[in-house]
């Protein structure tokens, strides 16, 4: 059961350069993942950002479908949508820590990712979740991946600025005389 006490949400941040952005969905649940698309796009749109969209076949296909796109450097961050139901077998907890895993990898491996796959008992619970005029999680896994980029980019270490002064050593030489 869910706790009737308001939960905060953070604000999201308008980014300079606008950040572009990839929404990778597994459309499982056609109707869940078309809410989920709306409010993620209407999130980074409304933060200025910018979005492009792909889809994958589930849940499982997500982590693997950021990182060859993250390969491309076109994206400052990711945005994982889909929605997994408790069925009868364990198959819901394969596809719910796995694909969770995978994100968490990659994300501390550096990639912006704000995770809105849904794992839910119900489709009544991903109705709620996924409608952009009730809980709106698109929305809030998209506004998860900007504050990540805001961070990424406050964080990243600034190139460092070679001395003019200093001599440059050839690769393969023994000492300064051999400089370029």
């Amino acid at each position: 059961m869910a706790s009737t006490e308001e939960h905060f949400a953070m604000d999201a941040p308008r980014l300079d350069p606008a950040p572009h952005l990839l929404l990778v969905t597994a459309p499982f649940y056609r109707r869940i993942a078309d809410w989920l698309i709306e409010g993620a796009s209407s999130a980074i749109e409304s933060a200025g950002g910018t979005v492009e969209a792909i889809e994958v076949p589930g849940a499982l296909e997500l982590p693997t479908a950021i990182r060859l796109a993250s390969r491309t450097g076109r994206y400052d961050g990711f945005v994982a949508l889909g929605c997994v139901i408790r069925g009868a077998t364990t198959h819901y907890e394969t596809v719910c820590n796995d694909s969770s895993r995978g994100i968490t990898l990659l994300g501390l491996d550096g990639l912006c990712i704000g995770n809105g796959i849904l794992t839910v008992e119900n489709m009544d619970q991903a109705v709620e979740r996924a409608d952009p005029a009730q809980m709106n999680k698109g929305g809030g896994a998209a506004i998860a991946a900007l504050h990540l980029i805001a961070l990424d980019r406050r964080f990243r270490a600034p190139a460092p600025v070679a001395d003019p002064q200093s001599e440059i050593l050839m690769a393969g030489t023994a000492g300064p005389k051999d400089t370029a």
